[in-house]
This record gives structure tokens, sequence and C-alpha cells, in this order.
């Protein structure tokens, strides 16, 4: 089998461009992922496209590498667990066909479950197959199931992930031959229609089908990774929903009445409904036995749920698939039908999807393509701008007076936060900024006013910390890794790839926010992407630094230049005080746009602002010889680097807060202290969130920049 030489770094980390032939094994590699189509819906006729039925299954990664004597096959799911025991069939139908392989291979494709007719079924008939070869369980499969390939991410000795979609279908064809399989073959090749989706869809739509996959016919594998590049386009509402409890039964029924679901949102666990359809007896015993190992006393929701009958709550680790007709204005389910359970989707991953297309007609499907061409407005495609968060002017003014009575109390106390949510806090009475007499406590009450602001900046981002215990003159420290011990309602998770640090803390949530201000981490320091996506890059950002004795007005004659660029190419920026002595500009980047992009775009910008206004701008990163300029730094867009985000309070001598401002703001002049923590949440009341621009703004298509080159 393949194996990865001790030390090396799992799939996350490699980088097909970089390293082609050292793919690593199959039980370390992660499957691309598909975003859900949102309208504008892409085409049914487009020649840059391909369809895919979307199968009903389980995603597996499989290893075939045939030997003297035999062949090794392993089976993995999404989640690197190996699945071979549960599918010995097909082990069996893969060793049969690596005999006739002449080099190893490594394909994606889905198990899926076979009807009478030898036509894939629906998730729900795999159920039984999954506790196939644990401990009591049934040793001899009776389910039918096949395994429909439809990638080839290794083909010998060649790498193929960073070659495009058509050639590793090419070689995958090859492979596995282009001839319809037994209706009853365990080992099949999906379907494809290239440039014409209509008919597939119209037997998705007759069949019953879950929906197609759309494809550009271009694209790259993009290991571990969710990308547009393969859009799902769905004709059932079906998702995965986080177990957080069940009721008790009704009338002659066992074990339990329903289970009690969610979703996260901004780290909290939202109540999306219940269901108790779908399920026989066999799978009642089952589920329940599940449900009584993670028994807990108190409701893991952000808000308790009105039930029909006594419910009973768990820690939220199980994950059900559900199918529904739609979600009624209050946010829940409307008819939900339990499917089975996942053991290949982390509960922390769920959240809520927005609207499938139901009712797409093929005919008068609307016109998308998935080239990188700038989206028309509100940038389609991009991860949503988070919704206005549930925060109440009335239970931020409440958490505020709290925090005033416990700084002048003693100084330690428990805040309740909406939602049945608990934060300790202490030393409230410490002086962290000794110029301006600015306590703990009055950081954190800084961080509660501004925190509908703040929260959706953050939201889903993983978080560096600078932590300041003695306050912005003692001694400061870095820290990357979550506490090993955090509060209830504090995100902490790991990062996919993220080898060196078991978990990070994750923005979206007040109780996060005020726990990171209670451990002195006076700023917020995100990354430029999110744990969904975490190599792509959802913005860039230009980081103006000064050097000592340079004036602030030149920051601002360099600012303006920057714009100049942007503007000359149709891209915008979008410009903030650092906080400090500094400015920022933000670029909006498309949807799966890696680091690399956005690093090499701001490298090319800057070392042009820096070449046409030399004595004030440079790029020369040694300090000593930077002289009396302004750093146009770019170095913060590579990856895991971080700036603290807008709203973000500063450990500068005036108590900065990083500032949104207006164009004309910066053409005007203005003075960078007048912008602190004291100040701006007076401001935010007079001219509202003007970074909420960013979020919602048409991401910079960065194939502008070799015509920005040449120019």
């Amino acid at each position: 089998m393949l194996t990865v030489p001790a030390g090396r770094h799992p799939v996350n980390n490699w980088r097909p461009e970089r390293d082609p032939v050292a793919l690593p094994a199959a039980a370390l590699l992660r499957p691309m992922l598909a975003t859900l189509a949102e309208p504008p819906l892409p085409s049914l006729e487009n020649a840059r496209l391909v369809y895919e039925p979307k199968y009903d299954g389980i995603r597996a990664l499989v290893e075939i590498v045939p030997r003297k004597g035999g062949t090794d096959v392993r089976l993995f799911s999404r989640l690197g667990n190996e699945k071979s025991a549960q599918f010995p069939e097909l082990v069996e139908a893969l060793s049969a066909f690596g005999a006739r392989l002449r080099a190893s291979a490594v394909v994606d494709g889905e198990i899926v479950a076979l009807d009478g007719l030898g036509e894939p079924a629906g998730f729900q008939r795999l159920q039984g197959r999954l506790h196939l070869g644990r401990p009591g369980a049934a040793r001899r499969p009776t389910q039918p199931v096949a395994l429909i390939v439809f990638d080839l991410l290794r083909d010998g000795r060649d790498a193929l992930a960073d070659r495009p979609w058509t050639e590793r279908r090419a070689r995958l064809e090859r492979l596995f031959g282009k001839k319809a399989p037994d209706p009853f073959s365990p080992i099949r090749l999906s379907a494809t229609a290239r440039g014409d989706g209509r008919a597939l869809f119209a037997k998705a739509r007759e069949c019953g089908w879950e929906g197609l996959i759309v494809k550009r016919a271009d694209s790259p594998y993009r290991v571990g990774r969710r990308s547009p590049d393969w859009l799902k386009l769905k004709l059932v509402h079906e998702q995965e929903f986080v177990v957080g409890g069940w009721t008790d039964p009704r009338a002659s029924r066992e074990h339990f009445g329903a289970l009690l679901l969610g979703y996260y949102e901004g780290g909290a666990l939202k109540y999306a409904g219940h269901t108790g359809s779908g399920f026989d007896e066999q799978e009642l015993a089952r589920v329940k036995e599940l449900l009584d190992e993670l028994a807990r006393r108190t409701c893991p929701f952000d808000a308790t749920p009105r039930t029909n009958e006594r419910p009973h709550w768990v820690k939220p680790q199980l994950v059900a698939q559900v199918k529904f007709t739609e979600w009624t204005d209050e946010g829940l389910l409307r008819h939900p039908i339990y499917l089975g359970l996942r053991h290949d989707v982390k509960p922390e991953t769920v959240r809520r999807e927005p609207p499938g297309p139901a009712r797409l007609s093929a005919r008068a499907a609307p016109t998308r393509t998935l080239a990188r061409t700038a989206a028309p407005s509100g940038n389609p495609g991009r991860t949503p701008a988070p919704s206005p968060s549930p925060l109440t002017r009335t239970a931020l003014d409440r958490l505020r007076d709290d925090l005033t009575r416990i700084e002048a109390e003693r100084g330690n106390g428990v805040l309740s936060l909406p939602g049945e949510i608990r934060v300790s806090v202490t030393n409230l009475r410490k002086v962290f900024w000794p110029g301006a007499k600015i306590t703990k406590g009055e950081l954190l009450r800084y961080y509660v006013a501004v925190a509908p602001y703040l929260l959706p900046i953050v939201e889903d981002r993983p978080l560096v910390m600078k932590r300041f215990p003695n306050g912005i003159t003692g001694k400061a420290f870095y820290q990357q890794r979550a506490p090993d011990t955090v509060p209830e309602a504090v995100r902490a998770e790991r990062v996919a790839g993220d080898t060196d640090v078991p978990a990070r803390l994750v923005g979206g949530s007040l109780a996060t926010l005020l726990h990171m201000a209670q451990l002195a981490a006076i700023s917020q320091d995100p990354w430029f992407s999110r744990v969904q996506s975490p190599r792509e890059a959802d913005h860039a950002a230009i980081d103006l630094d000064p050097g000592e004795g340079v004036p602030f007005s030149r920051v601002l004659d360099t600012a303006r230049w920057v714009r100049d660029e942007l503007e000359a190419i149709g891209v915008r920026g979008f410009p903030k005080t650092s906080g400090a002595d500094g400015l920022h500009i933000y670029i909006p980047l498309e949807p799966g746009t890696p680091y690399e992009a956005g690093m090499l775009f701001c490298q090319i910008l800057a070392t042009v602002v820096a070449q046409k206004h030399p004595k004030v701008a440079t790029v020369e990163r040694t300090v000593r010889q930077r002289g009396r300029t302004v750093y146009v730094d770019c170095l913060q867009n590579i990856e895991g680097r971080t700036l603290a985000c807008a709203y973000s309070a500063r450990a500068s001598d005036y108590a900065g807060a990083s500032t949104p401002l207006t164009w004309e703001e910066v053409d005007e002049g203005l003075d960078r202290r007048d912008f602190t923590i004291r100040t701006l949440p007076a401001r935010l009341d007079q001219v509202g969130d003007l970074w909420a621009r960013l979020r919602t703004s048409r991401g910079a298509n960065l194939l502008a920049v070799e015509r920005y080159v040449r120019g």
C-alpha cells in the first residue's frame, strides 16, 4: 500500500504544483467537495460544463495497489476512516480489477445501495451496511452495493490533481472502460453529460434523484476543499443535522419519539425541528443506545426548544441525514424524514444550507457559467454575508451594566449571555492602558458594544491570540492553539490540514469574543479564510506601515495611490485604520481563490506603487533600509498570517480601534488617533457598518492581473 514517510504532513498541506509526484496515501486524502448552487443557477447548456448525477451514498477514496500474488485495496471515507470491512464485496471486485493494472491507482467515487433493478438507491438503505465488521454486527451483507467512480487522483506515478477534469476523466475511462456496466456490477463508471445536461436533468427528475453535480470541464481537483468549480444542483431538500436530544415516545412506540435537530450558526447550535419519521424498530433501538451514551443534563441548543413530549438532551456528536419539504417562516423543518446517521460528517461543520433549486425547469434554467468572471452584483457564489447578529440593544445594555457592576464590586464574576450561556470574567479592574487609564473591564464593555458589527467579520474564521496579561506595557506573547479547557459555548476546533496546532479558537460568537478578552487577547486577529475552506482566501489586504518619524499624511497619500491603481483595473478597495500607526486596504476576492493568488496580486500592486512613488513608498522588507518611507506590505496574505480585523481594539498607546473609512475621509485627511475604543461606538451609531460592503462586494477577478502587468 502507499505509505507516507515519518514526519510527512497530511494531504491538506500538499500542493500538486510544488510536489506533483508525492501524492500522500489515500488514508490521508480528503475529497474535493461541491458547493450548493444558488441563483442564478448554472446553465444546462454550456460547452465548458460537465453534468453528473448526484449519487446519494458514502463518498469513498479508494487505493488500489497491484502486487505479485494479489492486490491491496483499501476504501476510506471523506474523513479518512477505513470502510473496507463494511464493504467486502467491493474490496473483492476491486482486487480482481487491480490484477489487470500495471501500476497503482487512487480513485474517487461514491458507495451506493442498489435497488431491485440494480439502480442506485438512497442513503437510507446503506444504514445496515455501516456496522458490518464491527463487534456484534451481522457478518454477511444483504443489501447490494456498488462503487461508482468519477475521478482519478493517481495513475501509477502520475499525480493528477492539478490536471483538468477532462484529462483525469479520459485516463479514468482508459482504466475502467466506457462500456455500460452490467446492471448488478459492483464497480461502475459514473454517467456524464458534457455541454448539455438537459436530458440528464430530466432523468434526475423522473427517477427522483437527489440532483446533479455541475463541474467546470477544466477544473483541477482541489484536494480537501469545497469549491464552486463543482456545484450541487439539488432537486430535493436534504441535508445533515446535528442531534441535540430526543423526546419520550408516545403510545405503543418504544425507545424514543423524535430526534431534536439543529445546525451551527456563529458557534451556537440552532434548533431546526424534530423528526420521528423514517425509523424502523431496529433503527430506533440502535439510535437509542447511542443517545443514552451521550446523555447530558443541559440543553445544547442556544435556546431551549418547545417540544410535544418531555425532552432529553445529548452531547451534540451525532449527525443525521434528513429529507424535508421546506423551511417554515419560523426557521423550522417541514415534514422532515430521518434517513440515517452520518459517520463521515463532523458535527461542528453542519450549517443550514440555503434552499436548493427544487423546482428548476430544464427548459427555463437561467444562464450562468462557472468560468471565473466577475459576478454581476452582491457577489453570488461567495460565502454569504452572515446575517445580522440576533443580539438586541437591550441585551447588550444589560451586559455592559453587568460588567460595570462586577468591576465596581470585586472585579470577578459570571456573565449571563443570551441563550443561557455563562462566561466567567476576572480582574476587571486591571489597567490595560495606563496612559488612558482604561481597564480590562472597559475593554470587555467595548467588545459588547461593537459585537453586532464585529462578530459577522470573524464568523467561522480561525483566530490568533496576542495576549497582554499585564496590559500593553507588559510582556506580550502570541498563542496559536486554543486553551485545553474552554467554556462550553466557546468554539474551538482543529483546522483541516493544520498538523501543528491541535485546536484553534474560531470566531462568530459573543462567548468566544468575551472569553478571548478575558484571556487578555486585546485584538481580534482572524485568518483571511474560513474553517470550511482554510486555503481559500475571502479577501486580500495591503498593510501600509509608516517608518519611524513618517507622518500619517504620507500613509494617506500611499493609500490614495493604491486606490488609484485598483480603480484602473476595476477593483474596489476598502480602507480602515489599523488602530495603531498605519492603514489597511482590503480587496474582496472571488470564491475559491487560493491564498497564493491574492498574495501575487498584492505583491504586484505594492511593487507598482513603490516604483511610481519611490520617495514615499517602499517594498523593502529590511527595516533599516526603509528610511522615512511607508512600507507597502503584502506579506500578511500568506496562509495563516493575520491582521487585526475591523472594529478590533489595538494595543496602541492611545487605545486605538481599527475603524472602517470612506475614501472621502481618506481624501480629506484625518487623524488616526481620533478612532479609539471610546469613540468608535458613537461613530457606529452615526455612520453604521461601513465594513458590511466588503462582505457583500463583488470579488476581484484576478485574471485582470495579466492585463495589469502588461499595462
